[in-house]
């Protein structure tokens, strides 16, 4: 016999978390199931453990430059053991709030171990039991995925979660794979003292991003230590003499060898959906995930996806903000769409990489010769001077009336310095907005105001306007002299 909810939640990371709480506070009866421990990828590999890691490379680095500073430290030692220990203690301090019984005294029926599967649209099958449910969400998350290079699985490899799992520092490390994940481990490693060498088919790290942001995120990444072969296929894995060789290829035919300790792939990833019979629910799913439309709503009506399994920006605040979506469709007759116009995301290396919108290619392939570009670099601002901190640069790329259309920073605090330029992109506020916007001085966000500043260096300090206020100015001295003022 089945057991009747008004809705059954599959996957107990940020998007069902999200949606189980929230149906659960408005009276609705709901089921969450969760294979595994309550908080998925974001908290136990990916978000929080490596922003631990980001912190303690960063001190790291901190204490190896401190003579830069003026203060004497010493000799940088890194403890490994202990900052995997701080990492965990972390991860645990995070993990409260995802704390089951949390969520069973809010209403939710927490199923926790077992594999859900689709017997039809309306019933779902775990642990023996039958759930039945007019609606559900699937959010059941994504996982790394390795490329097809011959001999990796004979050698041996670390993704993300293992990575998180190491109990001792490796002497080096190749990674394959150059996004926000592979950058962050890199300089993360890198600082802790492990010869890091990054490979990948791209040209430069970063490559989604703008290409301004993506040299210098390169640069810096070499200034702490970090190779970066880019344009290379890898072809093969194999060990010679106690070492993991990986052999790439470029487009010219040129051949290259990376030894190291260890290899780790940070190369994408894939939908996780194994055991959930999607066709029995009517449910399809593509190699990049389950296709949505703007309702959070899959092939089938009455079935959900939210996070990951989507395959849309694959990040912690999407998957939330998905969540909640596909919770209100699924439960009520009025509808909210999914809105994507505005989405910003940051990479967690040091400095900081984000962005919101279009980049300059991107706007210009879409708006034409009308779009604008104003950039300021960090070491232009008091604040980061002081701080020692001007690697780096803003950039906002707008209409020629001053329409944001996307905002770049990579620098010191750039993933909340980015907020100012998301909502005046929400809310339609023009570049001229944030440059008659006051800043405290001495701030890091005062790289948004000087950027914006360039709007009006450009229409009243050069070109035509110049010479109209020459004229001007000249035209009422020659006015004022005849009065003799």
């Amino acid at each position: 016999m089945s057991e009747r909810y008004d809705l059954v939640i599959i996957g107990g990371g940020t998007a069902g978390l999200v949606s189980a709480a929230g149906g659960a506070s408005l009276g609705a009866k709901v089921a969450l199931i969760e294979r595994d421990k309550l908080g998925g990828d974001c908290l136990y590999t990916g978000c929080v453990p490596t922003k631990a890691l980001v912190k303690s490379a960063r001190v790291a680095k901190l204490v190896d430059t401190s003579e830069d500073f003026g203060i004497k430290s010493g000799s940088m030692e890194v403890d490994f053991p202990a900052v995997m220990e701080r990492m965990k203690r972390i991860v645990e301090k995070a993990g409260e709030a995802d704390d089951p019984d949390r969520f069973r005294k809010l209403g939710v029926d927490v199923l926790l171990g077992d594999e859900a599967s689709f017997a039809s649209p309306e019933e779902i099958n775990v642990d023996g039991r039958r759930l039945r449910a007019p609606n559900s969400i699937v959010a059941t998350g994504s996982h790394a995925v390795a490329p097809p290079v011959s001999g990796l699985e004979e050698v041996g490899y670390l993704t993300n979660v293992e990575a998180l799992s190491l109990e001792k520092l490796p002497k080096s490390m190749t990674i394959i794979g150059s996004g926000p994940i592979g950058c962050e481990f890199a300089q993360i490693f890198a600082r802790f003292g492990c010869d890091v060498a990054m490979i990948d088919m791209v040209e430069k790290p970063l490559s989604k991003e703008d290409p301004e942001i993506s040299a210098e995120i390169l640069r810096c990444l070499e200034a702490d230590g970090v190779s970066f072969h880019g344009g290379f296929t890898v072809e093969e894995a194999r060990t010679e003499d106690g070492e993991k060789v990986l052999s790439a290829t470029n487009k010219v035919g040129e051949r290259s060898e990376l030894r190291s300790e260890e290899i780790l792939v940070a190369a994408g990833r894939a939908p996780t959906a194994g055991s959930l019979a999607l066709g029995n629910a009517g449910v399809g799913i593509e190699k990049t995930g389950i296709p949505v439309d703007e309702l959070m709503r899959t092939s089938a009506p009455n079935i959900y996806a939210a996070g990951d399994i989507t395959g849309k920006l694959l990040f912690t605040h999407v998957a939330e903000y998905q969540g909640r979506i596909a919770l209100r469709n699924a439960l009520f007759p009025i509808k909210t769409r999914a809105d994507y116009r505005v989405v910003p995301w940051t990479t967690f290396t040091d400095p900081e990489v984000a962005r919101v919108g279009m980049t300059e290619d991107e706007a210009r392939e879409e708006h034409g010769s009308g779009v604008k570009v104003y950039r300021k670099e960090f070491a232009d601002v008091d604040r980061a001077v002081a701080d020692g901190e001007t690697a780096g640069l803003a950039k906002i790329v707008t209409t020629r009336r001053g329409k944001i259309l996307g905002g770049h920073i990579i620098g010191p605090d750039a993933g909340n310095l980015i907020h100012e330029i998301v909502l005046a992109m929400k809310k339609n506020i023009p570049i001229q907005t944030l440059s008659q916007t006051i800043h405290v001085y001495p701030t890091l966000a005062q790289i948004n105001q000087r950027v914006a500043d360039e709007y009006y260096r450009e229409k009243l300090f050069s070109g035509p306007a110049t010479k109209a206020f020459s004229a001007f100015f000249s035209a009422r001295r020659m006015v004022r002299g005849r009065r003799g003022l």
